[in-house]
């Protein structure tokens, strides 16, 4: 799954890439695709994990966009698609995919160096959005090109799966 992930930020358009990690399998599995940042305190939740990103983020760098890593049907078009609105002069310091009703967003989401100072107050599970649905004023949204779809369980995983499933091996007599 990451490694689609990698994939999308890559051809999206992203110069930097960090993969913020925990787990051993995350950190083989990456390998030497991304640059790898470890959170010795992801299990204090998803906003520990934003702020180890954030700060190890090149001085550069004037947004960041955050993927999920359980997002694997994202791909580089939507990527492509919200950098390029985030760019656009007078857009918002914050562009994210919406989810069509009611302004509502969802990640990925492209979050503007201006915002990373009150990003690295955060507590908790809610990442971004502890900030950004406080103050909608904050977000643009672009249309997702891709599938959103979470996989925090073993049957979204099933699920996932069925959609690109594997060619059965050949036997070899």
């Amino acid at each position: 799954m990451i490694k689609s992930v990698i994939e999308a930020a890559s051809d999206g358009g992203c110069h930097q890439i960090l993969v913020v990690y925990s787990s051993n399998e995350v950190m083989q599995a990456v390998g030497r695709d991304a640059e790898l940042i470890h959170n010795p305190r992801a299990s204090t939740g998803m906003a520990s994990s934003l702020q180890a990103g954030l700060r190890a983020l090149r001085s550069d760098m004037e947004a960041a966009l955050v993927l999920l890593g359980d997002q694997p049907m994202v791909g580089s078009r939507t990527v492509a698609a919200l950098l390029r609105a985030w760019r656009q002069e007078g857009s918002r310091p914050a562009v994210a995919v919406s989810r069509g009703e009611g302004g509502k967003w969802a990640p990925p989401v492209v979050l503007a160096r201006e915002l990373w100072d009150e990003l690295m107050t955060l507590k908790g599970d809610a990442g971004a959005r502890q900030v950004l649905d406080q103050r909608p004023e904050l977000v643009d949204t672009v249309p997702s090109l891709d599938r959103l779809d979470d996989v925090d369980t073993p049957e979204d995983y099933a699920n996932i799966v069925k959609l690109f499933p594997r060619p059965k091996p050949t036997q070899r007599a």
